[in-house]
């Protein structure tokens, strides 16, 4: 299976409710500007807000996979407002977590890990304290219902034409089901999630990072 670049894990990790850690603007998708929604159309984006809103802790298995074909899978972690963990399963060296502050993203491979503001990303969006999908600073740019599937699309409100992060959840239940993020060439990285549990009890070291080069004994000689 091919291996999933930096770039386009960097990319699917900012959809999560969980995805990462580029802001929408790096994405450069073309240009959308947000829709005018039905009656319909927001009745659905506020069952999706109430749906997110509703959820405190959150521990499910994802899986993770590229326009190439490239799949990872892990175990995500949330704990809301503003935590969450992506931890890949070996031997994928990637460890992503938002401690409140920051989304940090750490290749364990290449060495120092990389503090992006959380709010700059999509993935700040989904673990603030109150989820708003429209009024705010992101717009919904469509609402694609299929057969048991909701489908929201969703842009920065102030650059429309930064990228697209599109929310998945099924309908009965009603539940997040898959988020997916499309790049400056069009292609698609979607995270799907499955064994989900919620309103469970996670220990808060999970939402700490602590950079392993502080640890070494060269840096903390002298």
């Amino acid at each position: 299976m091919p291996s999933l670049s930096r770039r386009r894990l960097l990319a699917a990790v900012s959809g999560a409710v969980l995805a990462g850690a580029l802001p929408l603007a790096a994405l450069a998708a073309p240009k959308r500007a947000a829709a005018i929604l039905s009656e319909r159309d927001k009745a659905d984006v506020a069952r999706a807000e109430d749906y997110l809103n509703a959820i405190t802790t959150l521990k499910a298995r994802f899986l993770q996979t590229a326009e190439n074909g490239a799949q990872a899978e892990g175990t995500a972690y949330l704990s809301r407002p503003g935590r969450m963990r992506l931890q890949y399963d070996p031997p994928n060296p990637m460890l992503v977590v938002a401690d409140g502050t920051f989304l940090i993203v750490h290749d364990q491979e290449l060495g120092e890990p990389s503090y992006i503001p959380l709010g700059s990303t999509p993935a700040g969006v989904l673990v603030r304290e109150n989820v708003r999908l429209t009024g705010g600073d992101v717009s919904v740019t469509r609402v694609v219902r299929l057969p048991g599937v909701l489908n929201v699309s969703l842009v920065e409100a102030e650059e429309p034409e930064a990228g697209e992060l599109t929310l998945v959840f099924s309908e009965s239940p009603f539940a997040l089901r898959q988020w997916r993020v499309k790049d400056a060439q069009g292609a698609v990285t979607s995270v799907s999630l499955f064994e989900a549990q919620t309103g469970i009890k996670l220990d808060p070291k999970l939402f700490e990072f602590k950079n392993p080069n502080f640890d070494k004994p060269h840096l903390r000689e002298g």
